[in-house]
């Protein structure tokens, strides 16, 4: 089965590996797409995303069995700084848009979530404890929640997935990985999702309307 992650981190922000030997390790561990998403902020957006684009295109150029998406996760920003990076990211060739939502594991500004969710992203990142009516304006808007695998952010998955099964939506699962032991591997991909309180055929289900997506974007 052919697996897809929309959240990964390479050298040029605080991941291990630089964006080629990035896919290729993702591509040797059965990957179809990833998507390259450094961190930015006010601070490093307009070097980051270049960087992420060029190097994006250079593997999709020589490297023919696995598709790579350029990315941004805009990351601990005042809330108010979060609509104009997004369209700067989008601007400077960020086909994927993500937001580090207000995870359990880090002191996110509250209001990240909701302002995100206005902002017009494609996915909020382990977005935390949620609140009902900003899930529903996610639902709204379109855009995917995450049920993160990274250590800390995988905290409140079951929450997530709770509210999921109450009110409906779209979840995408993804790694968000710095080094090549964060990998999915089918079993991983699996054991995250059902791990949170989804069957196998409702995280088979995600996986494929995932990757539906993630070729939209290429």
């Amino acid at each position: 089965m052919k697996l897809v992650d929309l959240h990964v981190h390479s050298l040029l922000s605080d991941g291990v590996y630089f964006p080629m030997e990035l896919a290729r390790r993702a591509q040797v561990k059965g990957y179809a797409v990833l998507a390259i998403t450094d961190h930015v902020d006010t601070s490093n957006i307009s070097r980051v995303v270049p960087e992420v684009v060029k190097a994006v295109a250079e593997i999709n150029r020589q490297v023919k069995e696995i598709r790579v998406i350029p990315g941004a996760e805009i990351t601990h920003p005042p809330v108010g700084s979060i609509k104009e990076l997004v369209k700067e990211a989008r601007k400077l060739g960020a086909k994927i848009v993500l937001v580090h939502g207000e995870s359990l594991a880090e002191p996110v500004v509250p209001g990240t979530n909701r302002k995100a969710l206005e902002s017009g992203i494609d996915i909020l990142a382990h977005p935390g404890l949620i609140s009902e009516a900003d899930f529903l304006f996610a639902k709204k808007q379109g855009v995917r929640l995450e049920v993160s695998a990274r250590k800390g952010h995988c905290l409140a998955n079951g929450y997530l997935v709770g509210l999921w099964r109450r009110l409906g939506g779209q979840l995408v699962i993804d790694t968000d990985s710095h080094q090549e032991d964060d990998f999915f591997t089918e079993i991983k991909y699996f054991n995250v999702g059902m791990g949170a309180g989804l069957t196998r055929t409702e995280v088979a289900q995600i996986l494929k309307l995932t990757l539906s997506f993630a070729q939209s974007k290429l």
